[in-house]
C-alpha cells in the first residue's frame, strides 16, 4: 500500500523548534558541565563566577545552534526542505516529491529517528534534516494509522 499525501510546506518556525529540541535531545551531555559547575558552586558559594559561566555557556550553547539551524533556512542547498513537497510513504521507503514526476526516494535505514507528536509525526534524517508530517496532510486517519504501524514495524517508535 502506498500512501500519497497532500503537499505540505515546512514553516521555518516548526523547522528551527524541531531541530533545535533533537539536539538538545540527542546532545543533552552537552548540558552536564553546566551542572558540574553548579555543583562546584555548592563547594565554593563565594566565587559567584561559577553560577554565572554555567549560564552563559548553557546560553552560548543554545544560542549557537539556533543561529546554525536559523541559517540553514537561508542556503541554497537545504532550499528543497521548505518548499511544498507531497509524500509517497510505503514500506520500502519515503518518496519525497516534488511535483507528480520528480521525487526523491528515501530509504527507511536513512531515516535516524522518528518521533509521534499528538497531530504528527517527525522523521529525523540527520541533525538538520527533518520531515514533518503533520497528520493534516494525510487523507484519512486509516492512512496515519499505516504510517504508525510502520514506524513501528521499523523500530523507530514504540
Amino acid at each position: 500500500m502506498i500512501i500519497k499525501t497532500k503537499k505540505y510546506q515546512l514553516e521555518h518556525s516548526t523547522y528551527k523548534k524541531f531541530a533545535l529540541e533533537n539536539v538538545v535531545r540527542s546532545w543533552w551531555w552537552a548540558f552536564l558541565v553546566p551542572l558540574a559547575m553548579c555543583t562546584i558552586y555548592a563547594f565554593f558559594p563565594k566565587q559567584i563566577w561559577i553560577p554565572i559561566t554555567a549560564v552563559v555557556l548553557t546560553g552560548l550553547y543554545i544560542g549557537f545552534w539556533w543561529i546554525q539551524f536559523s541559517g540553514v533556512i537561508y542556503m541554497e542547498q537545504s532550499k528543497m526542505l521548505f518548499d511544498k513537497l507531497s509524500y509517497q510513504v510505503d514500506s520500502r521507503q519515503i518518496v519525497v516529491m516534488l511535483n507528480a514526476k520528480q521525487g526523491m526516494p528515501i530509504p527507511w535505514e536513512k531515516i535516524q529517528d522518528a518521533k509521534m507528536g499528538k497531530d504528527y509525526f517527525l522523521l529525523i534524517v540527520s541533525k538538520a534534516q527533518l520531515i514533518h508530517l503533520p497528520f493534516k496532510v494525510f487523507n484519512s486517519q486509516n492512512e496515519v494509522k499505516f504510517v504508525e504501524s510502520i514506524l513501528k514495524r521499523k523500530g523507530l517508535i514504540k
